[in-house]
């Protein structure tokens, strides 16, 4: 097992903060029956309104889909008054192209990294999909940071339906023009462009938190541009459920058993854009 703490900032030098934890398995077989083994790579990044960063929606989501024979990396990202955008954004970036950079150390195929967020780590995955193209723009650095698909859990993507403090968060500083402009892009569904890739997506019907209009919204979005999505709308549970089970979860039911399967589920749609076993 390889466990190993990256400071993003040390490698990149235009970010403000970033800390990539790489959880990879070494080595599968208990012979030599192929030294250059690969897996597909998944970043989790955990949601928090972007004013903190949920330890429940990080090792336990990692530890689910490292079973499943995926090399998992959890992103924590700059919070608080001097985090802003687009610096969520940018962390992000950098995790994936570091992932990328550094596939042979992780025994990873960089053409199979994926990302899965949580709420506003939703948005986060959500906004790399809709603007990886620009990141040189925004950095001066051509970074590799193109997801092969995301997972989507409970996110948030518009303003118009969505967490508003995480708009809060995210707009602090910015005057009200520039935050309306910039809303042309952070409302996803509305930046949602031929370059997105596709997305795996899941929410309840009773999130109390962020309505589940905001995924409906980006599946929707992705169908107008036909780019391949998988959504499920689960008729009842609260918001924040992560891997949905009772490890992370103090209230437990029969309805959280049934959408427990999301991350089966999430697995077997990236699968379809692998060549690995896993």
């Amino acid at each position: 097992m390889i466990l190993k703490k990256v400071d993003l900032k040390a490698e990149y030098s235009f970010l403000q903060s970033g800390q990539l934890l790489c959880i990879a398995a070494d080595y599968i077989f208990d012979s030599e029956v192929d030294s250059n083994w690969k897996r597909p790579a998944l970043i989790v990044v955990p949601g928090g309104g972007y004013g903190m960063v949920s330890k429940r929606e990080g090792e336990p989501v990692a530890h689910a889909f490292l079973a499943k024979g995926v090399q998992v990396f959890i992103l924590t990202y700059l919070t608080g008054e001097d985090a802003r955008y687009p610096e969520h954004l940018i962390e992000m970036a950098a995790a994936v192209d570091y992932v990328k950079k550094h596939a042979d150390e992780f025994s990873v195929n960089p053409q199979e990294v994926f990302a899965v967020g949580f709420s506003a780590g939703g948005h986060l995955v959500g906004d790399l999909c809709v603007e990886h193209q620009n990141m040189q723009q925004k950095t001066g650095v051509a970074l590799d940071c193109k997801l092969t698909a995301a997972g989507l859990s409970y996110p948030v993507i518009s303003k118009i339906n969505g967490h508003q403090g995480s708009y809060v968060n995210l707009l602090n500083g910015y005057t009200e023009e520039a935050k309306e402009e910039l809303l042309k892009t952070l409302n996803l569904d509305e930046a949602v462009n031929e370059q997105t890739p596709p997305a795996f997506i899941w929410t309840t019907a009773t999130d109390n938190v962020v309505p589940a209009e905001n995924a409906i919204r980006y599946a929707l979005a992705l169908a107008r541009k036909n780019i391949g999505y998988e959504l499920h709308v689960y008729p009842d549970g609260l918001h924040g459920l992560s891997t949905a089970n009772d490890e992370v979860n103090i209230v437990y039911n029969a309805d959280m058993k049934r959408i427990a399967r999301w991350v089966d589920d999430c697995a077997l749609f990236f699968r379809r854009y692998t060549q690995e076993k896993f």
